[in-house]
């Protein structure tokens, strides 16, 4: 995840359709935002600029054979939303839906990352979500500005 990726539309995953959600809440007065499912679901998410730095040195090494890249830390769905108001200065409330969740939970062991490279992902989910939830409320913002009311705090996708 991280800015410059897809933030609407369906196709974005947690951390941006989050993100998204959050800000249209924020700069419309809006004190609620809706979730699939329980909000119970966990994930672990890596910020893209770790993501491209591993396949960097994967690429520099001799390992030839599949390897987990990924942070870590698992945080569930509910968890992710109170980091990215905490992060908007808002206050939210959940409105739980029926609606695609995905597997329960997922989470990358990084034991083989850190063998093979001696190097794991270091930029920290909270700061990953500062710089991705600064540039997302800004093209919300840009589009409402625009009048593009489809943009509303109810909008599809997490």
């Amino acid at each position: 995840f991280g800015p410059l990726g897809t933030w609407e539309g369906g196709r974005e995953k947690a951390p941006a359709a989050l993100c998204r959600k959050i800000a249209a809440a924020k700069l419309t007065g809006q004190a609620e935002i809706e979730i699939w499912g329980d909000g119970g679901q966990t994930r672990s998410f890596c910020y893209i600029d770790d993501c491209l730095e591993g396949i960097y040195r994967l690429m520099q090494s001799d390992h030839h054979e599949p390897l987990n890249l990924g942070q870590d830390r698992m945080v569930s769905i509910n968890q992710l939303a109170d980091l990215i108001a905490e992060i908007a200065g808002v206050r939210i409330s959940k409105r739980h839906v029926e609606g695609p969740q995905g597997v329960r939970g997922r989470n990358s062991d990084n034991t083989l990352l850190k063998s093979v490279l001696g190097w794991e992902p270091e930029i920290s989910l909270e700061n990953g979500l500062r710089r991705t939830y600064a540039w997302i409320e800004e093209q919300v913002g840009e589009q409402m500005r625009a009048g593009d009311s489809a943009l509303r705090a109810k909008a599809d996708a997490v």
